[in-house]
């Protein structure tokens, strides 16, 4: 056997761990050439199965995300590297071949030279192991990048970051990159998708199933968006007093107190008291404006608080209600509370109240809400849940005259027009009386509102007609009547 040409790059790299000094400004013990969590033998296993059946252990080796990078050793990633090369353009893997084409492209003495090859060969002499060592190779790269990156974040730290919360959110940001980078995606077979889709269709066909979103209890705006679905971003706009809280509220309530699925509600305008006390006595269609003239609740009036506060109660409704809220410390919380609970939905009330706290942002306001906006949509894509958010228009509506006086349009969205090209659904909450002068006619309105849907990225726009009960704070489904020709 030829002698072994191995170059330096064979030698495991070794890192020199900078810990932290002690009070007393003596360096940490361990602050001495440390080499980085790493297994060598699984490594050579893992090489050594796919040289010797190259059909089955290359083809699972690419299907749990191997990559070069795992391997500790260079070398070993390099001979990685070459060897699903070979799997991937179709060129037989065998060891006196290989050998040969590494040679050819002066290759061969950067994996070790000939023995190296032939000793990886022969080092496992069964593959019945391979899944261990497989995962014991990619436990050990995790664990470097953690090392990694906690060693980058602590040097940026001694740096004095000028945006602490900006620096605070990238760190949480790459340890969660690693923790989805290991994550190994399973593939789902034809036939257990045809299943999938059958029992969809007979679902559908017995009228068991026809939304395949989450209901917002609002059936014909769940008709033309199919549910609220993982990752819009649905932006529900309005001027003042249009009642948009109390829309967002409503949904919220049918999602985490009527369906039972966790959610998470950021207010910067209400505490949690006051939302709180809305959804009890909404839910209760209880009008708490009653008690403060004196009205005394009845029994039946009590019994319905009792139970809306029980139903509430039983919730998984979460409120963090942070006055101007940074969109960082929103997306830090809400991944906590989705890896804790795992929400299913995030609202936000409302959108121009939160604040960005880079440089770029201080700057420009329209750039601030750029920023938010598209973190927002970062966040449904990040988390994989639904995001409503709450904006407010101009006073576009009010400058118009004749019939469209008060209609909103999505033009209509105040500082930026980054929030329409975020958004996947836009819907522009409309009440006609709040524009009407006559009291007599404010007095006998009947609630009538709409949601204009002015944007559906996958699905229809239109109007969905909406009866508003001021009392009670909560809007409900107002049967469709056709304008008279």
């Amino acid at each position: 056997m030829l002698p072994n040409m191995a170059n330096a790059d064979d030698k495991p790299p070794f890192e020199k761990k900078n810990g932290p000094k002690l009070q007393d400004g003596k360096k940490d013990e361990r602050d001495e050439l440390t080499p980085p969590p790493h297994a060598v033998g699984p490594e050579k296993s893992v090489l050594s199965s796919m040289l010797q059946d190259p059909e089955e252990y290359i083809g699972r080796a690419i299907e749990g995300q191997l990559t070069p990078a795992h391997f500790y050793v260079p070398s070993h990633g390099k001979l990685f590297h070459v060897l699903v090369e070979h799997f991937e353009t179709g060129k037989t893997v065998e060891l006196v071949a290989l050998t040969q084409y590494l040679m050819d492209r002066d290759l061969l003495d950067t994996i070790g030279g000939p023995s190296a090859v032939g000793e990886i060969y022969t080092y496992a002499p069964t593959a019945a192991h391979f899944g261990s060592h497989l995962a014991i190779v990619k436990e050990k790269y995790i664990l470097r990048n953690i090392i990694k990156s906690c060693t980058e974040s602590i040097t940026t730290a001694y740096d004095d970051p000028e945006d602490v919360q900006e620096f605070l959110d990238s760190v949480e940001q790459k340890v969660l990159e690693i923790r989805e980078a290991s994550e190994t995606t399973v593939e789902m077979d034809v036939k257990t998708a045809v299943a999938e889709v059958m029992v969809y269709l007979q679902e559908f066909l017995a009228g068991d199933r026809g939304i395949t979103g989450m209901t917002t209890g609002y059936s014909e705006l769940d008709k033309m968006i199919n549910g609220l679905k993982a990752p819009d971003m649905f932006v529900i706009a309005a001027r003042p007093s249009m009642g948009k809280t109390s829309f967002m509220m409503n949904v919220v309530e049918h999602i985490a107190v009527t369906s039972a699925k966790p959610a998470m509600v950021f207010s910067c305008e209400m505490s949690t008291v006051q939302i709180v006390q809305r959804l009890v006595f909404s839910r209760a269609r209880f009008e708490f404006q009653k008690l403060t003239k004196g009205y005394q609740p009845n029994k039946g009036d009590l019994e319905r608080i009792k139970q809306a506060s029980a139903e509430v109660s039983a919730s998984k409704l979460f409120i963090d209600d942070t006055a101007g809220i940074s969109i960082n410390d929103l997306r830090a919380k809400a991944r906590r509370k989705h890896r804790d609970e795992g929400i299913s939905c995030i609202a936000v009330d409302y959108l121009q109240l939160m604040r960005s706290t880079s440089k770029q942002a201080s700057n420009s306001r329209e750039r601030e809400i750029a920023e938010i906006s598209g973190g927002l949509k970062a966040l449904a894509k990040e988390l994989n849940v639904p995001v409503i958010v709450l904006a407010q228009l101009n006073r576009g509506p009010e400058s118009r005259t004749g019939s469209s006086l008060g209609v909103p349009r999505m033009s209509d969205l105040r500082e930026s027009g980054s929030i329409e090209q975020d958004a996947d659904m836009v819907g522009l909450l409309y009440r006609k009386v709040y524009y009407v002068d006559n009291q007599e006619e404010r007095d006998e309105d009947d609630g009538e509102a709409e949601l204009v849907l002015a944007k559906n990225r996958n699905g229809p726009t239109g109007n969905v007609p909406l009866t508003f009960i001021p009392a009670l704070m909560r809007f409900e489904t107002r049967a469709f009547t056709a304008e008279p020709s």
